[in-house]
């Protein structure tokens, strides 16, 4: 199940480096984040302390557009895992039950 998504096309970088990559940010997240505070908590206006924009928030793991366009559809994909979803399965089985005795 975990190899779902990946390709055969394309290695995956190392453990290692993506965990070295994924402390960095946080350590840069919480480093500005704790000079605003210093800033905050040593007298400045919080309207007078530049904060920083979306720019210092690292990018997501997904696709940007994609997630824009998914978005804008009516439905989207619907996660699997919903209380209908035993309802709707046994629904489906049964019409594909009656479809497959009608067509005998």
């Amino acid at each position: 199940m975990s190899q779902r998504h990946r390709s055969q096309d394309v290695a995956p970088p190392p453990k290692m480096d993506l965990r070295a990559h994924a402390h960095n940010e946080r350590h840069r997240i919480n480093s500005e984040l704790h000079a605003l505070a210093t800033q905050v908590s040593s007298g400045y206006e919080p309207e007078d302390v530049h904060e920083p924009g979306r720019a210092w928030v690292p990018g997501h793991h997904h696709d940007a557009e994609r997630a824009k366009a998914q978005a804008g559809r009516a439905g989207g994909q619907r996660h699997w895992k919903m209380k209908m979803w035993k309802r709707r399965t046994t629904v489906r089985r049964a019409k594909a039950q009656a479809f497959r005795l009608a067509g005998e």
